[in-house]
Formats: C-alpha cells, structure tokens, sequence
C-alpha cells in the first residue's frame, strides 16, 4: 500500500484524502490545529465543482446547510441604501444558480466527517523537514517523532509550510493584489434576516451576511494596502482602527473584530508557479495555485484539484512523476482561468460572462 502524508485539514487535504482511501492508498492528515477550524467567509462551490461534491456523496448535505440569502443593498458611507437587488448578491452570484454558497467551516466539517473512517488525523501537530531519497520522504513533526511515507502533498494554503520545504521562500510565488480581506463573526445587532449589506468607502469596504438562521454575523472587511507583516495581532489592531474610523456602525464593527475569537486577516494574493511539484512532493489548492478571495473559486479549484490529482496517483499505479505531470497538464489551464478572475475587474467583480467560462472549463472525464 502507498502511503500519502497530506498537510492541511481544510477542505483541499479532506477531499484528496477522500479520494485516495476510495483508491486504496494509506493516507494520513496532518493539521497544525487542534481540530476542524471555525469561522471564515461563505465559499461557492460552482460548475464541475459540484460535481466533485456529488460523487463525493455531500451534495445533498451541503445544499441543506447553503446560505438562503433573499438579496442585498447597498449602501453610501452614511448607510443609506444606494442600490438593492433580489436577484444577486456580491458574495454568491445570481440566487437563481445552481452552484451554491455555504459557510466555510460547514463544508470543512462536512469533508471532514466524510473523510474519518479509513484516514489518519493527526491535529495540532506540523510539518517541520522534508527528507527525501529514492524510496519516500522522511517527515519531521513539530511533536512527536519523525515518520516515512511515500509521497507528501502540501494542502496548507497560502502560507504553505510544504511549499517553503519544498521549493523555497513565499515570496518567490505569492503575488499581492493590493489589498486585505478580514473576516469575523459578530452578534446579528442589524437584525437581518437572510439579508446581505455591503457598503464601500474610500480605499475600505464590508460585506455583512446573517448566517445560522440569522443567529450571528460573519463580516467581511476589505482594505488597500501594499505588503505586511504576517502578524495577527497587527492586522487585527489596523482592522479594528480602520473599522472605527467609519460613518455607520463603524464602532460596533470595530468592537466585533476586536472580540471575535475567529478572527482572519490576510492578503489578497496569488501563488504562480511553474511547478506544483518536486520529486515525491506536490501541492494542492491554495498552497500551489492560490487564485485569491477576488476570484471566487479557490474552494471549487481545491475540490477539482483533489479529485485530478487523486485520479492521476491511482491511473499512474505508484509512479508519483507520470501522476504529477498528468495533474499539471490537466489542471493548469483550469487553474490560469479561474485565477484571472481575481484581476479582470480591479474594483469589482468579474464579469458574469467569464466566471460562466471559468467555472464550466473542465471535464472530469476526459
């Protein structure tokens, strides 16, 4: 039996794990924390990612947990209503479609559950080392002792700590955007009922949707900036100054970010790579092709991955270099697609014309 290490407890690294044990392979999952993570924004899973999640029998579980948003306003930096639509919202599209959109840590724990017959799950532990030579790789662990397996996948998003040991610093493949996206929870003082807010001001903005039957909030607070510093307790204090410095409900907002034990900031940025993998190692999701929040589809572009690379160990039967090279060739063009999202319309969304075309362009089957 093939043995799979794969970093990252997410939703890349549950679905390929998925995959896999369905394919006889011994996988194991590594996650830095303690446990399925809480919080985050609404994802969409669109186009062939839904087909993904069919075959993966959650599809039906995942509609039952989608956000059933009626609409949206928008609002002028005073929070008078400037513009509403029932027909769309900025998070998910057209309310019509057949993708859906669901909280982040619902799909995480869906994927998860799925996912804890048959597969390893080692939480709060971390990659330390990566030593490979012609029969595995060597793993070291920040606790615990050192282990071998056959091949190590990199599903840890942006700041892949796989990507660093494999093939070098961040700084080589991550692209800023020009900007941050926090997002939080906060009590639904709004009172909003399955209603979305977004409001533009300057160079700041927020999106504010009810989520668990209109029980809390999750915000979503975007800023321009050039590059930062990785430090959480930085970006949550520049959060929080920013927030209070607005006209409506910046001080309850500014509150909400300052309390919320969920508390996310990141930038807004891109990895490009030639490669998404070296010798025995390969990366998956965000940690290899991250498209960025702009693009909408990095939840869907993980699901699609993890089932190609997935389809190509097993097609490849153990040799891990016609696996990867059939993942790369098939995924690239899906991945520049779908990444291309994110800068199409600097500002705004991307047309509803190209998402359509990105979202479609690929078949599981070919």
């Amino acid at each position: 039996m093939h043995t799979v290490l794969i970093s990252g407890g997410g939703i890349a690294g549950p679905a390929l794990a998925h995959w896999l044990r369905g394919h006889g392979f011994g996988v194991t999952v590594v996650e830095r924390g303690t446990g399925p993570r809480a919080g985050g924004q609404a994802v969409d899973v669109r186009g062939v990612a839904l087909d993904v999640v069919e075959r993966m029998g959650l599809l039906e579980r995942a509609r039952q947990v989608r956000t059933r948003m009626r609409g949206m306003s928008v609002l002028d930096p005073e929070g008078q209503e400037i513009h509403r639509s029932t027909e769309a919202t900025f998070s998910s599209g057209r309310l019509d479609s057949e993708d859906i959109e669901v909280l982040r840590d619902d799909l995480v724990d869906l994927v998860h559950e799925h996912t804890q017959e048959g597969v390893e799950y080692l939480f709060g532990n971390s990659i330390t080392a990566l030593d490979e030579d012609g029969a595995g790789v060597e793993v070291g662990f920040a606790h615990g002792p050192s282990r071998r397996f056959d091949l190590v996948v990199g599903a840890d998003g942006l700041h892949s700590a796989v990507r660093r040991l494999a093939f070098g610093p961040e700084e080589r493949f991550a692209h800023h955007l020009g900007s941050y996206l926090s997002v939080f929870r906060a009590d639904n003082f709004l009172d909003l009922d399955n209603w979305q807010m977004w409001l533009n001001d300057g160079d700041v903005g927020f999106g504010i949707m009810p989520v668990r039957d209109n029980s809390e909030l999750r915000v979503a607070f975007g800023f321009e900036s050039g590059p930062l510093a990785h430090d959480t307790g930085a970006l949550r204090r520049i959060v929080v100054d920013r927030l209070a410095s607005l006209r409506w409900e910046g001080p309850r907002l500014a509150e909400a970010a300052q309390a919320a034990p969920d508390f996310y900031c990141d930038a807004m940025a891109q990895i490009r790579m030639d490669h998404w993998s070296r010798g025995r190692v390969a990366l998956l999701g965000d940690a290899g092709y991250c498209p960025s929040p702009l693009s909408g589809q990095g939840t869907s572009l993980a699901l699609v991955g993890a089932h190609v690379l997935a389809d190509s160990l097993a097609r490849a039967q153990g040799d891990h270099t016609a696996a990867y090279a059939r993942y790369e060739e098939r995924m690239r063009p899906f991945v520049t697609l779908n990444q291309d999202l994110a800068t199409e319309n600097p500002g705004g969304p991307a047309s509803e014309e190209s998402v359509t075309r990105a979202k479609n362009a690929f078949a599981l089957d070919s």
